[in-house]
């Protein structure tokens, strides 16, 4: 576990962890420009008052922090915890912070800390918010390993929460959208017999969040440089109100051999929108 200190978030310790000794290479302009960007000074004020915090505590403390307002329609859909059974939350994931601090907290609180984000290994930096997170590092050796970890994380008893686009939405031809969705809570939930349960979360980015997008998918970009931003947006949200519609859950055996498991994905995506 990382030990929480009052600079918990270091950009020279991760460029250096990223990138070893050519991290001496980059700019001391370009450093400080990502200090700024993700708000490292900010952040690290958090992480240092919410030190003794894990979990849900440590989720609903970000909300209360970022001055947030979460509205929650469809509580009544969420599975009864008594009913032993484990399930899969899908969601479209409009921001890349907010909506994902929000629903754990709402899944959290529901069923006493027993879920699991597939996330990005950079959030592993977030010490209270590491327990609940099997990490992802798409670019490097843990990509390798992924398929194992989506695994285990479906063969536990905890709950999965996923956002199955990967990625924060997109504005496209005008709207603000997820991309296609994996077919992977599908596939995986009909292996453990979870039922899927489809969330649908208000919001979206700046338009220069959705600028700098579209330029890195023009300029074909392999490292999403957009996400670096995601911190700076969660900024840009503060004090702002956002709906979470809860949908009714989804048998998995719904999703059978009429239709492919990527066909399926979209059907859920596509329910997601209307809720």
């Amino acid at each position: 576990m990382i030990e929480v200190t009052e600079r918990t978030i270091d950009i020279d310790a991760i460029l250096q962890s990223k990138m070893g000794n050519k991290a001496r290479r980059v700019p001391r302009f370009i450093v400080n420009w990502l200090k700024h960007i993700v708000h490292q000074d900010e952040v690290n004020s958090f992480l240092w008052d919410a030190k003794d915090l894990q979990g849900t505590p440590w989720l609903q403390a970000g909300i209360d922090f970022l001055d947030n307002n979460i509205v929650v329609k469809g509580m009544e859909n969420l599975p009864d915890d008594s009913d032993g059974k484990r399930y899969t939350f899908v969601s479209n994931h409009p921001l890349g912070g907010i909506d994902g601090i929000a629903i754990g907290s709402i899944i959290g609180k529901r069923y006493n800390d027993n879920f699991r984000y597939l996330v990005n290994d950079l959030l592993m930096n977030l010490p209270g918010l590491a327990p609940l997170c099997i990490p992802i590092n798409k670019t490097g050796k843990q990509s390798r390993d992924f398929p194992a970890m989506v695994e285990a994380g479906f063969a536990s008893d905890h709950h999965m929460v996923m956002f199955p686009a990967g990625l924060c939405s997109r504005k496209i031809k005008g709207e603000i959208h997820d991309l296609p969705w994996t077919k992977t809570f599908i596939s995986k939930s009909v292996q453990t017999q979870r039922d899927v349960v489809p969330i649908h979360f208000s919001g979206q980015n700046s338009e220069k969040f959705y600028r700098i997008a579209n330029i890195c998918k023009a300029l074909r970009l392999k490292f999403n440089f957009a996400m670096l931003f995601l911190a700076d947006e969660m900024f840009k949200n503060r004090g702002k109100t956002f709906e979470v519609t809860i949908g009714k859950p989804i048998p998995w055996q719904t999703f059978n051999k009429s239709r492919k498991p990527k066909e399926w994905a979209q059907y859920v995506q596509d329910l997601v929108y209307k809720l």
